[in-house]
């Protein structure tokens, strides 16, 4: 005769898994056969805390990470091997690549930013003049300028050739957590804690916008590779793909996930990649009454979404915690991921085409 606290216990992981699901408001539209497909290549081991961002070279045969462990670690493609260590007092928040390839720029949280020389891994310069954390740090595409998103509510744009600070933005009422560039060279947009987005004129720094919506933090953004798309992640468990030209939502993005801290567009526009942390009521509760075996330590916290509709082409679940951090390689063959679990994923990119 079963156990009758056994079924109890069945009877009760399977009703708050059936209200989990019903919490989690309108089913994102799925495709019924992904175009592309990601699969796990290899994980990257080496920080000891959480690994905030990734990026590729230009080039692709190297990819950047960094962490709160003072770190930036780069390694060689498509091997994984570990190529070089730098270092920053404080934990290290945000890295890019220069649009050459030939350096580096890193924010902390010690308030500065600094160049590095990717040759023999000199340091170069170091920017100052935030007056709090810089959270993130974007090239322009033409390598001529940097810009950082920081603490103190202010995006600041620096000339790279020498340091020179050459404008601070203000306009955002809270934490600014995101820049990023369009590749045509028109537009900077900055995302903010105080729940919106903002899009800057690249030549005059004027504002030309503030795109609205959100309901929580904007994390992060992106600009599609043919510039007339922005994505924006946000605490309110949304990714929202807005037309850069008017500022017209184009797609809200929702699939279960309670905080999205990143997104990331495939170099050829198609494909968006987004990194989260799941619902409390899936991800916790649903942990603390089910069998091990059921519940699992991992969660569908990267996925890939198709970007002329919305519709979400695949779920990954290999890290096991959140994920912060997305990035596509300029050849579209990896992507990688990252984030509190102190790892990197590195996924092979493989087209699958249709019935």
């Amino acid at each position: 005769m079963s156990n009758p606290r056994r079924v109890l216990g069945a009877v009760c992981a399977l009703l708050c898994l059936s209200l989990s699901l019903l919490s989690c408001g309108a089913r994102p539209q799925v495709a019924p056969q992904p175009a592309v497909e990601a699969r796990l290549a290899r994980t990257l081991e080496g920080h000891t805390e959480v690994v905030w961002q990734v990026a590729f070279s230009p080039d692709g045969r190297h990819l950047v990470s960094c962490g709160v462990d003072k770190t930036v670690r780069l390694w060689n493609l498509p091997d994984g091997t570990h190529a070089r260590t730098l270092t920053h007092p404080e934990g290290v928040t945000s890295v890019a690549f220069s649009p050459d390839g030939r350096h580096l720029a890193t924010a902390s949280y010690d308030r500065s930013i600094r160049l590095w020389n990717l040759e023999d891994g000199s340091l170069v310069r170091t920017l100052a003049g935030h007056e709090g954390t810089v959270w993130q740090v974007a090239f322009s595409h033409d390598g001529e300028r940097l810009a950082s998103a920081g603490e103190d509510k202010t995006v600041r744009l620096w000339r790279v050739s020498d340091g020179e600070p050459l404008k601070t933005l203000t306009g955002h009422k809270l934490n600014v957590w995101s820049v990023a560039f369009s590749r045509d060279g028109r537009w900077l947009a900055s995302g903010s804690f105080d729940h919106t987005a903002k899009l800057w004129r690249a030549d005059t720094f004027e504002l030309a916008r503030t795109f609205e919506g959100h309901t929580e933090a904007v994390v992060e953004l992106a600009f599609s590779p043919d510039s007339k798309t922005l994505a924006t992640a946000s605490d309110d468990s949304t990714v929202r793909l807005w037309r850069v030209e008017d500022g017209a939502l184009l797609h809200k993005l929702t699939g279960g996930s309670e905080h999205v801290y990143s997104v990331a567009f495939s170099p050829d526009g198609r494909w968006l990649a987004s990194g989260s942390r799941e619902k409390g009521t899936l991800g916790t509760a649903w942990k603390q009454i089910a069998p091990a075996a059921l519940a699992g330590g991992k969660g569908h916290t990267v996925r890939l979404w198709q970007t002329s509709d919305g519709a979400l082409q695949q779920l990954l679940s290999d890290h096991t915690a959140d994920v912060h951090t997305v990035a596509f390689s300029p050849d579209s063959r990896y992507l990688a991921s990252s984030g509190y679990d102190n790892t990197i994923k590195l996924y092979t990119l493989e087209p699958r085409n249709r019935l």
